[in-house]
């Protein structure tokens, strides 16, 4: 199974890392920018590097987001829990793993998995089932975080869960009724953030093995956040207190 990697940045990344890319497929002409430099970096690891017509390129990707590049590449393949509890051993910090509990939309996964690799987090967990995986929107999406960040895909995330507590981590959720700010909660150590689906939020299971729960402040007329932008404001709180310390009353 193969697929494909649109567009400069994507592609770069994917190369930066070391993704075995079969071919790389460029727009005759195409010699500009940023694009210079994905070829020069393809030429240095030895890819094929084959000029096409645009119109070729518009036909693999009809959206036309290609920028003139895609590099045809193997399928992604999916982490190991453990190797996200590697990861952070590796670095010597706490693990800190994003928990995706039903996202279905590939914009947000790839949003998620380019806060996780921004804000330093060490893995993602997705379940198999009704859930989005690792296509190439969302590749494309997470502008290059997917080819850095681990993702594990997993049959049973409230099982994965008791196993990650076993494992002494801390499960944390976010609830609009819940007492406690999302700033206010102590958000250091071990850390697996529960984040739920696009219209359901986190499923009572799931829920019900969250150590505790927070809620961001919601003072306009709707009454949830996107996933994606919770996550990430959730995230950068966990980041701000492990850089900078405990949490604001």
């Amino acid at each position: 199974m193969s697929g494909q990697i649109e567009g400069r940045i994507p592609v770069l990344e994917a190369l930066k890392a070391g993704r075995e890319i079969n071919k790389l497929l460029v727009a005759k002409g195409a010699r500009e920018g940023s694009i210079i430099q994905v070829i020069g970096v393809a030429r240095e690891q030895g890819v094929i590097i084959q000029e096409v017509d645009r119109a070729r390129l518009d036909q693999l990707a009809p959206d036309r987001n290609h920028q003139g590049v895609i590099a045809m590449v193997a399928a992604h393949t999916y982490a190991e829990v453990d190797d996200i509890f590697a990861a952070a051993a590796a670095k010597g910090e706490d693990p800190l793993i994003l928990v995706l509990d039903g996202i279905e939309d590939p914009q947000n996964l790839g949003s998620l998995l380019r806060t996780a690799d921004a804000a330093g987090a060490h893995g993602v967990i997705i379940p198999e089932r009704r859930a989005a995986g690792l296509t190439e929107t969302v590749a494309k999406v997470s502008a290059g975080a997917v080819e850095y960040v681990p993702v594990a895909r997993v049959v049973n995330i409230v099982r994965t869960l008791e196993e990650l507590k076993e494992r002494g981590v801390w499960v944390v959720g976010t609830h609009q009724d819940a007492k406690e700010m999302y700033h206010q909660a102590r958000l250091t150590g071990p850390l697996a953030v529960v984040i739920g689906s696009e219209g359901k939020g986190i499923g009572r299971l799931v829920g019900e093995k969250c150590d505790f729960m927070v809620r961001l402040p919601m003072l306009g007329h709707v009454t949830s956040l996107n996933a994606a932008v919770a996550g990430a404001i959730l995230v950068y709180e966990i980041r701000r207190q492990r850089d900078f310390g405990t949490p604001r009353k």
